[in-house]
């Protein structure tokens, strides 16, 4: 069965692409979902329409993408925590928690986007990176600071 993709399909192709699947998969899978449509001729025109749109969209995306990515450069968000001997912390700074950082500072970011690989547990300073758009990658600078108990 041929199907027109409508989204980015892991292990599969991404919006637009024209893909052969087994019969259950399309009929069960992707075409209920509304993740693919049937590739007829009509399809395929609209398909064609829609990817120049996209292609202007990301476009237009990227760009955006590329101004904040030059006004994080200067940016640092600094955590402060608890931690106990040898500067491990008590929990740790997750990219949820850089998220909200970046919240305060103004900047609207999803946790999905900031590519923490695990939680930082140790008191310093790290570099994140951070996918802005898939062309487009900057790094952030964190700084996990020691909590003072009076």
């Amino acid at each position: 069965m041929e199907v027109i993709l409508k989204e980015d399909v892991a292990k599969l192709g991404a919006r637009g692409d024209v893909v052969r699947v087994a019969e259950g998969y399309g009929r069960n899978y992707l075409l209920p979902r509304k993740l693919a449509i049937e590739a007829t001729a009509g399809n395929k025109a609209v398909i064609e329409q829609m990817k120049a749109a996209a292609v202007r969209r990301s476009a237009k995306e990227k760009s955006q993408a590329e101004t904040l990515a030059k006004q994080f450069e200067s940016l640092a968000v600094s955590f402060l925590r608890r931690a106990g001997e040898h500067d491990q912390l008590f929990g740790s700074v997750t990219s949820g928690d850089i998220a909200e950082g970046l919240e305060k500072k103004g900047f609207s970011i999803d946790r999905r986007k900031i590519q923490l690989h695990e939680p930082l547990r140790t008191l310093g300073e790290f570099t994140v990176p951070i996918r802005l758009h898939k062309d487009v990658t900057t790094h952030l600078k964190v700084l996990i600071e020691k909590e003072t108990t009076e």
